[in-house]
């Protein structure tokens, strides 16, 4: 630490006069810190951030570590000097360590910064991120994901055959399966590994499955909004924010939060939109077919050329229990990537281990005032939750059946149906990694077992 200080003291020395508040020289200064064209201009701005000796300009030297050549450690060093952190030359490390400091605000005119930085890796990220670009997340975390806008293209009205066309689909092939009025499709993950979201219409309704491979969760929102003429159209636009994909809407790009399903940078943010979840389940190809006899599932033929084969291109990934990008995540209860089942549209968010549906498995229990019923298995990664309205199930000899005080009760995409034709609603949820849930629901939400 002496030698850095040292190197510091050095820079400072050699630096040009430094206006603290002066927002023009901290943008000039802070481009001319990314142009890798002139290391000698790159070491006068360093030198000039040492000089100001100001905390504020830790967002700027943590979004330089993502992009320069920082092996000679003089940028961490200034780092480490002006937060007093002995955090080496990792850039996952320092994103982990702004997380954990929310009161450390970038200077004025960061955002500019930021936003010039990314539009050289694509022009189009200007749709997303400006000077004056309203936003209610911090922008100093929202990160470049490795993709372009669209980089992940969005299938958009994604052409479907009927179940016995699917020749390239084998049983034990997971799909994210959904039935609207009737309407039955099948989805599958190869396929929408790739592409990360689609925009179709099921059942007369318009929906987008927004499907994050990072955190593991595919959730399925209603897309037509109050007070837009036609329903809102999603695509992926190439950032995260702490391990979460970023869409986009097509109509006024704004960055939404894939797991909340709200606007949080752009012209929506602050307009109170949510979009409401619908039910989606994660189910083998064999079981949604026997199931759902006049299924539609999506067509191997995307009209992209892309490895579809099982596995790729997440298989490691899925597989390892180590992140790809930087999130905090508390694992006290859970490790990162630990799956749930995350109820959602109730008063009270809640998740269940997924390791709790082991063998398959009916969970009688309740979120706040609600009591449902759950039934899933942890092979297959099926989970669907219903009001339970009192009653306590169990399992039946049949998969598709469950039982409550003597009687049989049909499991169905939208209702447990019993005797008389009684139904009890099936609830939206989905699956994802703990670090997701807990990251955005966990500090009001609850982790349950069962009663």
């Amino acid at each position: 630490m002496a030698a850095w200080r040292a190197f510091v003291l050095v820079l400072a020395l050699l630096a040009p006069p430094a206006a603290a508040n002066d927002r023009a020289d901290l943008v000039r200064w802070g481009m001319e810190l990314f142009d890798a064209s002139e290391p000698a201009v790159q070491r006068s701005a360093l030198s000039y951030f040492a000089k100001r000796g100001e905390i504020d300009a830790a967002p700027l030297l943590i979004l330089a570590m993502r992009f320069l050549d920082t092996s000679d450690g003089e940028l961490v060093g200034v780092l480490q000097q002006l937060t007093g952190e002995s955090t080496a030359d990792d850039w996952n490390a320092w994103m982990l360590w702004q997380q954990a400091h929310p009161e450390i605000r970038p200077f004025d005119g960061f955002q500019t910064i930021h936003a010039r930085v990314h539009a050289q890796i694509d022009g189009n990220f200007r749709l997303f991120l400006q000077d004056d670009t309203t936003h209610e997340i911090r922008v100093e975390e929202i990160t470049w994901g490795g993709v372009k806008k669209d980089g992940i293209p969005a299938l958009t009205l994604p052409r479907l055959i009927a179940a016995d066309a699917a020749h390239y689909l084998e049983d034990e092939e997971q799909v994210f399966g959904l039935s609207i009025n009737g309407d039955a499709r099948a989805y599958p993950l190869r396929l929408m590994d790739w592409h990360e979201m689609f925009n179709d219409v099921v059942g007369g309704v318009p929906v987008s499955l927004a499907y994050c491979t990072l955190c593991g969760s595919g959730i399925l929102f209603e897309t037509a909004v109050e007070g837009f003429p036609y329903p809102l159209v999603f695509g992926s636009s190439g950032f995260l924010y702490r391990s979460n994909k970023l869409m986009y809407d097509t109509y006024t790009h704004s960055l939404w939060n894939q797991f909340t399903g709200r606007p949080v940078a752009g012209p929506l943010t602050g307009s109170g939109i949510e979009l409401r979840v619908r039910p989606v389940a994660i189910t083998t190809w064999g079981d949604w077919r026997r199931s759902h006899r006049d299924t539609r599932v999506l067509a191997i033929d995307t009209g992209y050329a892309r490895d579809y084969r099982p596995g790729r291109p997440y298989g490691t990934y899925f597989s390892s229990p180590e992140m790809m990008f930087p999130a905090l995540v508390d694992e006290s209860r859970l490790k990162a990537k630990d799956q749930v089942f995350a109820l959602r549209g109730a008063d009270v968010q809640k998740a269940w281990p997924l390791a709790l549906f082991a063998g398959g498995a009916v969970i009688n229990d309740s979120a706040g005032a609600l009591d449902l019923v759950l039934i899933g298995d942890a092979a297959s990664r099926t989970v669907r939750a219903y009001r339970a309205d009192g009653l306590e199930f169990a399992k039946s000899d049949s998969a598709d059946r469950v039982r409550q005080a003597g009687t049989e009760w049909q499991v169905t995409e939208t209702a447990l149906v019993g005797p008389e034709d009684r139904r009890l609603a099936r609830l939206p949820g989905h699956i994802a990694y703990w670090f997701a849930w807990s990251g955005y629901f966990g500090g009001q939400g609850e982790l349950g077992g069962g009663r």
